[in-house]
């Protein structure tokens, strides 16, 4: 049987034997209705985030300050300033965090390595999380959405009938000189698009893209400019959810016909939270319609599986993009040198 199958039905077996785990786990109504109490009461709920984004904090901010009247305050930086930052405040028992907002795999490596973060004792939300998700889940990190990568194309440069359509698509000759991407021998979105159609299709992929001769950036904004101002006619990977951003430019995003890369970020509660019951209310908010749709109309994945509210056509496609391969967090180091080794 093929790995990525193999892997596919051991998810959903494990999936099913983790909702019955939570299941067993989740406080019933009077419980929570406690924690809500006593959440309410500590009034305040401080979130560390990696992901710099103020419109999704601000928007789910708000609304979670109007149902249940706690306030919440946000911290952004980069995942390894918070990482290093939370290692300090643990360390010196200085404990400011109440919830982590990050990408698993940076939660997880952090988790693993300082043991900053403690189990969650059971949310009422991940019950509606899409089997997937639910099987990415254990007691201490949920995914809340995910990020996900296509391509972004300058249609001066690209005409409808050449538009590259998935991801092997982009090793026509074509397209030798032409193709700006984030680099995969560092952090970031080049990252995991290496270590996913790796998994895809293997070594063989890789040294083809390779001989495209590909221009490497770091720096997201400005590839992203760089192909708006007519540079370059293809970046990869790039994040669907900016496209609104860049929307009246002479651009256009491409979701692969194989699927998309992508990473999923999660919520977490720090160990010695000083609002504990503040930060479970809020983490479980995470999985409600309207933190799901604020994600979703953001141009993110979501990670319910019977979000209520209405979307517009464009923020449905992209909640609902088709992952091209699990996500895998063991074997990050690996993937790094095998990228290094190929790309030089």
């Amino acid at each position: 049987m093929p790995i990525l199958q193999q892997t596919l039905r051991i998810g959903a077996a494990l999936s099913l034997i983790l909702t019955a785990t939570f299941a067993r786990a989740t406080p019933d109504a009077a419980e929570w209705a406690k924690i809500v109490e006593a959440a309410k009461k500590e009034g305040k709920v401080v979130v560390y985030s990696g992901y710099v984004s103020p419109n999704t904090h601000k928007a789910i901010g708000d609304a979670f300050e109007k149902q249940y009247g706690i306030k919440v305050e946000y911290f952004m930086a980069r995942g390894g300033e918070l990482r290093e930052r939370v290692r300090i405040e643990q360390s010196t028992n200085r404990f400011l965090a109440d919830v982590s907002h990050n990408a698993l795999t940076q939660t997880s490596a952090a988790n693993r390595i300082e043991n900053s973060l403690v189990p969650h004792g059971g949310l009422p939300g991940m019950k509606r999380l899409k089997p997937d998700f639910a099987a990415r889940a254990d007691d201490t990190v949920v995914p809340i959405f995910t990020i996900n990568y296509g391509f972004l194309i300058n249609t001066n440069l690209v005409k409808p009938g050449d538009e590259p359509k998935g991801w092997r698509d982009l090793l026509d000759p074509k397209w030798k000189d032409k193709i700006l991407s984030d680099d995969p021998r560092a952090s970031g979105g080049g990252r995991v698009m290496f270590h996913m159609t790796y998994d895809k299709w293997g070594a063989e992929f890789h040294e083809k893209l390779a001989a495209q001769n590909l221009v490497f950036v770091r720096d997201y904004n400005e590839a992203t400019r760089r192909v708006a101002r007519g540079e370059y006619p293809i970046y990869i990977p790039f994040i669907l959810g900016d496209y609104a951003k860049i929307k009246p430019l002479p651009v256009k995003y491409i979701i692969p016909r194989e699927g998309s890369t992508y990473g999923s970020y999660g919520v977490s509660i720090f160990r010695n939270a000083p609002h504990p019951n503040a930060a479970r209310v809020f983490a479980n908010f995470y999985f409600s319609d309207t933190a799901q749709a604020v994600y979703a109309n953001d141009g993110h994945g979501i990670v319910i599986s019977d979000l209520k509210e209405k979307l517009s056509p464009e923020a449905e496609a992209l909640a609902g993009v088709k992952p091209l391969v699990p996500e895998d967090f063991t074997r990050i180091q690996v993937m790094f040198d095998r990228a290094k080794a190929i790309y030089k």
